[in-house]
């Protein structure tokens, strides 16, 4: 069996967890996100993608390999590639998640893919979660994760981290109407992400990927210039600003695509805009709604980091 065959030979491997949509957590998540926590009580449906935060994989200290994640081996193929990355899922809720309910997932790897890209070889697997919520299927997602190797130039010089505050405005506060030049369909928050927010999101999360608070990691052994800001994270910014533009209403369908990595200390703006159709090309196909939402999370020097697109 050579190496690729035995990466694929993981397809199907499965994967269980069960936890509790805890309203302690979800105030946890709201502070972090300078939210009132009072506003999320038990029996209130949970935001959209802060099911994250629950049914998290746990693994033994002594599990760990060597940049902090679970080795590899486990749920997950042994890729021997050292960089990997949270690249975009496709989301679907069948129903709410209500906080203070059970939560189960159930996880299965789809496939493992090799690929060439413009820096080298890719492996991307690709991962199904149930979400079951109340006895039924509440949320359907694909995954996928994508392993990379170092890039072969030295190491970045270290970008210093700001001081400048995280948020200065909340998701909820940005998405006001108004509160934009773009207009009442388009919405802006800037956020400047520091080793405080992103320690609070590993924390709650349970993700130990040393690319999150280990600088000297990042620069020596990823060849990082930061700390990465975590694609979920980002993935959520964007979805919560959109829910609440949105006045609350609770989406179907979401695709989200990671396109270039955000490290702590740099200026980014996430932005949500309503549209009554679907963009040409999107993710979501031909799904078909009265409200959808187009999202994206801007760097710096003007890039764009991530894009997702919504459907109520």
């Amino acid at each position: 069996m050579n190496n690729l065959d035995f990466l694929q030979s993981w397809t199907g491997h499965r994967e269980t967890a069960v936890d509790r949509i805890d309203p302690y957590r979800v105030r946890q998540m709201a502070a972090t996100f300078d939210l009132d926590g009072a506003c999320f009580r038990e029996g209130d449906a949970l935001p959209p993608l802060w099911h994250w935060l629950f049914a998290t994989p746990v693994a033994a200290l002594g599990e760990a390999g060597h940049d902090g994640h679970t080795a590899r081996g486990g749920f997950l193929p042994p890729v021997p590639l050292p960089r990997r990355m949270w690249a975009g899922s496709r989301v679907r809720w069948e129903a709410q998640l209500p906080i203070g309910q059970t939560l189960e997932r159930h996880s299965r790897v789809l496939g493992v893919k090799p690929r060439e890209g413009k820096t080298g070889p890719l492996v991307f697997v690709s991962v199904e979660h149930q979400w079951h919520c109340a006895g039924r299927l509440a949320l359907l997602e694909e995954q996928d994760i994508v392993y990379r190797d170092l890039p072969e130039t030295a190491a970045p010089s270290p970008a210093l981290p700001r001081a400048a505050k995280v948020w200065t405005s909340n998701l909820e506060d940005a998405a006001h109407p108004g509160s934009n030049p773009g207009g009442a369909d388009a919405v802006e928050c800037t956020v400047c992400p520091n080793e405080v927010l992103l320690f609070r999101y590993s924390a709650l999360t349970f993700n130990s990927h040393r690319i999150h608070y280990d600088r000297r990691h990042c620069l020596e052994a990823e060849k990082y210039p930061g700390l990465v800001v975590h694609g979920p994270l980002l993935a959520t910014m964007m979805v919560t600003l959109a829910w609440y533009h949105a006045k609350r209403r609770f989406p179907a369908r979401l695709a989200f695509r990671a396109m270039a990595p955000v490290f702590d200390g740099e200026s980014i703006r996430v932005r949500a805009s309503l549209a009554e159709h679907l963009d040409p090309g999107s993710a979501l196909g031909a799904f078909a709604s009265d409200l959808y939402a187009n999202c994206s999370v801007v760097r710096s020097d003007g890039s764009v980091a991530m894009t997702a697109q919504l459907a109520w």
